[in-house]
């Protein structure tokens, strides 16, 4: 169990390298324009807005599937 939670840990901290470095290259490498374009006019906060709208569609769908499963639990053993 530790081997797995190792090897996550350092495939986790290898990707947000990798990502860190490929938006710096980005950031250096690419007109003004098309990095709006991409990234938006807000450059600074893209991880940010990225995580916050993740973190929304994810309560999003847990409130779909709670009142999905409130609703059939309801009809199955509401009625007896």
């Amino acid at each position: 169990m530790f081997k797995r939670i190792f090897w996550f840990l350092v495939g986790l901290a290898t990707g947000l390298v990798i990502a860190s470095k490929a938006q710096a290259y980005v950031r250096a490498h690419t007109p003004r324009m098309a990095r709006e374009f991409v990234l938006g006019p807000d450059q600074d906060n893209v991880t940010l807005r990225t995580l916050g709208s993740l973190l929304e569609d994810f309560n999003k769908y847990r409130a779909e599937k709670e009142t999905e499963m409130n609703t059939t639990y309801a009809e199955k053993y509401g009625k007896r």
